[in-house]
C-alpha cells in the first residue's frame, strides 16, 4: 500500500474542503492570505474551488471562499506566470459573483497586475 502526499498547505486544505471556519480562523491567526500552493494564490483557489464544485454537484456556485480571502487582503490582481489569473478563472466558470467581488476590491486601484514570484 502507498500514501499519497498531501502538498497543500493548511489554508489551502480548508479551501479544497470548502471549510470556511478553518480558512477564517487560519487567516485570522495569520496565514498569508498571498501565499502560493500548487501554483495557485489562495484566491486562485478559491474560485477554482467553488467553480469545480457547482460544476460537478450541479448545485448553484457560491462565493464564500472568495469573499473571505479577499476580505483578509488577497491581492485580486495577482497573476502567476503560465496560469490563470483569478479573474480569468471566474471568467471561465461564469462565476458572476466573484467577477463582481473582484470588480469591487480592484474598483479605484489603478494597478497592473504583475506576477507573483515563486522563487522566493
Amino acid at each position: 500500500m502507498f500514501e499519497i502526499e498531501n502538498s497543500w498547505t493548511p489554508a489551502h486544505q480548508a479551501v479544497e474542503s470548502d471549510d470556511h471556519a478553518t480558512l477564517t480562523r487560519l487567516l485570522d491567526e495569520g496565514a498569508d492570505v498571498n501565499e502560493v500552493c500548487c501554483e495557485m494564490t489562495l484566491l486562485m483557489h478559491a474560485i477554482d474551488q467553488e467553480g469545480d464544485s457547482a460544476l460537478q454537484s450541479g448545485k448553484p456556485i457560491d462565493s464564500a471562499l472568495t469573499a473571505i480571502v479577499l476580505a483578509y487582503g488577497a491581492d485580486p490582481l495577482a497573476t502567476l506566470e503560465g496560469r490563470k489569473s483569478a479573474y480569468e478563472l471566474a471568467q471561465f466558470y461564469d462565476h458572476g459573483m466573484a467577477i463582481r467581488l473582484l470588480d469591487r476590491f480592484t474598483a479605484g486601484h489603478g494597478r497592473v497586475a504583475e506576477p507573483l514570484r515563486t522563487d522566493l
